[in-house]
């Protein structure tokens, strides 16, 4: 089992998670206000959830690539695009994970 790349650094991520606690108070996938108070494993707890995900290359450590979410709207996302996300959340997620966005050309 490969070890938890979040964890590697654990005072480094948990400083990352105080700073996006403290921050923000609205979730970035559903647009909902974040409860604080609730605990895991409440699917409207906080959750810190990396923009682009740890999986595809993003950094569990940078302030910028961290948002805040509740754990139900970050399990839904899991390695995907905040897009894919925002559209699963509004019930239109119908576009295939493995799609690439692209511009189609007028010609």
């Amino acid at each position: 089992m490969r070890p938890n790349p979040r964890r590697s650094n654990g005072s480094r991520r948990d400083e990352v998670r105080r700073r996006v606690l403290a921050a923000y108070d609205v979730c970035a996938i559903c647009g909902r206000p974040v409860d604080k108070a609730l605990r895991t494993p409440d699917p409207w707890s906080a959750e810190v959830d990396e923009i682009l995900p740890v999986s595809r290359g993003g950094s569990p450590y940078e302030f910028a690539n961290c948002q805040l979410t509740h754990r139900r709207c970050n399990q839904l996302k899991r390695d995907r695009s905040l897009e894919w996300a925002r559209r699963a959340v509004r019930g239109g997620a119908d576009v295939p994970v493995t799609s690439v966005p692209f511009a189609a050309s007028e010609w």
